[in-house]
């Protein structure tokens, strides 16, 4: 992509440094999120298939609230940088007030709908009574983690958007270790702790949380505490103003929550495919969510700088400059993801020695697509990130929904249930979306309508 070169005379501006700066704290905060299920799921292995069982089914129902959270929260990242671009106090106290109704409002109700709705959902799934009476203990403590993430999502999110990114980093480099002490304590009572069993999983995670919840709110009394003396509210009074807050954030968080269920729709597709086919996506499908944060991280931070220069009123010049630096930042490291995937297909025998030969030659397989797929994601990114810190939120949204709901999840289901092609084909369909999805974000981006956008409204 060309991009007009800024005058001489153009005030300086952020460059990939600064969103270096910002994205390597949010990548490895990205890593120990998603690393946290791998770490319970590892601990309760010892305890057999029967334990396992019990979380995974408490962990996808509380999941499905802690998916809604986290959209918000991608919402609130972006809306806390156009505030803090624009230096308003009012402006940034409306908009962590607003947030953190909402994010509230999200876990109370998933709370009680999983109290009112969950057991019946559990013994309707468990293969076994002991199995659903296992997984309800464990989600009834796992609630605690579901309103500690409420509230700690939301603080995360505003520290983004603040460009105080290691903030957060901090909150888990503190959590993690106390999951995991604290859940091996309790899942064997060792220490002279109770042992807990499945529900000493539920347990640490939730001491975790908590703990990294109260670290997060003494940090923002410290560092926004002056906030509360900021008087009235971005649109007159509270209600209007969390009112533009939520049609800010919806067609974010429908985006992503969109997401999830196109992936989960396509994951049960797969189930239809060959033993070796279905347990090749079924293991690559991590693989593309932690390695992948080195690039989507990086785009996300240029979301957050290109809002908060937004917010600032920044020249257009100013602006072309800033995203030409960030764009090859990003396939720079959408680089070193592709680098990432030859390093594993090479080491598949030492990673996987246990797997099938065809499994592991069907991983190899997929290659080509992992190492090409990377470039067209992170453009796409980068221009989806921008549009949504200048607020064309709906029209991302569209890209997203009609790329997936009316290409993907269909097309899966046509190359298994019915043309019965191999998973290397099924794969490719992420890269297919991507094509598909290329000119729609840069037509919109080079327009540039964009640079002129009134954040602050």
């Amino acid at each position: 992509m060309t991009i007009q070169a800024a005058p001489a005379t153009a005030k300086p501006g952020p460059g990939a440094a600064q969103v270096f700066a910002l994205a390597w704290p949010m990548t490895l905060k990205a890593i120990f999120l998603h690393g946290t299920v791998v770490i319970d799921g590892f601990l309760l292995s010892s305890l057999g298939e029967g334990a396992l069982a019990a979380m995974g089914l408490a962990a996808a129902l509380g999941g499905i609230v802690l998916g809604v959270i986290f959209a918000f929260s991608h919402a609130m990242q972006i809306r806390t940088a156009q505030a803090y671009g624009g230096g308003d106090p009012v402006f940034l106290k409306s908009v962590l007030a607003s947030g953190m109704a909402v994010s509230l409002a999200i876990g109370l109700l998933g709370v009680g709908l999983i109290q009112i709705c969950g057991g019946t959902l559990i013994n309707a799934l468990a293969p076994s009574t002991v199995i659903a009476t296992q997984a309800q203990t464990y989600l009834s403590i796992f609630s605690v983690v579901i309103l500690g993430e409420a509230i700690g999502q939301c603080i995360a999110s505003f520290f983004n958007g603040c460009s105080r990114s290691k903030l957060p980093l901090y909150g888990y480099l503190l959590s993690v270790p106390i999951n995991v002490i604290s859940s091996i304590g309790l899942i064997h009572g060792l220490w002279g702790l109770p042992a807990l069993g499945v529900a000493g999983a539920a347990l640490g995670s939730a001491i975790a949380i908590t703990v990294q919840t109260v670290f997060w709110s003494v940090l923002l009394l410290r560092t926004n505490g002056h906030l509360r003396r900021a008087v009235g509210w971005h649109q007159d009074t509270f209600r209007p103003t969390i009112k533009r807050h939520i049609g800010f954030s919806l067609p974010i968080a429908a985006t992503f929550v969109s997401a999830t269920l196109s992936t989960h729709v396509c994951s049960l597709i797969y189930a239809k495919m060959s033993l070796n086919g279905f347990a090749a996506m079924t293991l690559i499908a991590p693989w593309n969510l932690l390695a992948g944060q080195v690039a989507m991280q990086w785009t996300q931070a240029t979301g957050i700088l290109v809002a908060q220069l937004l917010g600032k009123r920044t020249p257009e010049a100013v602006l072309d400059r800033f995203l030409s630096r960030a764009w090859i930042g990003a396939f720079v490291a959408a680089g070193i993801v592709s680098m990432i995937f030859l390093i594993m297909c090479l080491s598949l025998d030492w990673i996987y020695p246990n797997l099938e030969a065809q499994t592991r030659a069907i991983l190899f397989g997929f290659l080509p697509i992992l190492l090409i797929i990377q470039f067209p994601r992170a453009t796409n990114a980068i221009c989806g990130n921008t549009l949504r810190a200048a607020g064309d939120t709906v029209y991302v949204m569209h890209i997203f929904i009609w790329a997936q709901w009316a290409f993907r999840v269909p097309a899966t289901a046509l190359f298994i249930l019915y043309l019965d092609l191999s998973a290397f084909w099924v794969l490719s369909l992420f890269l297919w979306e991507e094509v598909l999805k290329f000119p729609a974000f840069h037509r919109r981006l080079w327009r540039g309508d964009w640079k002129r956008s009134d954040v602050a409204a």
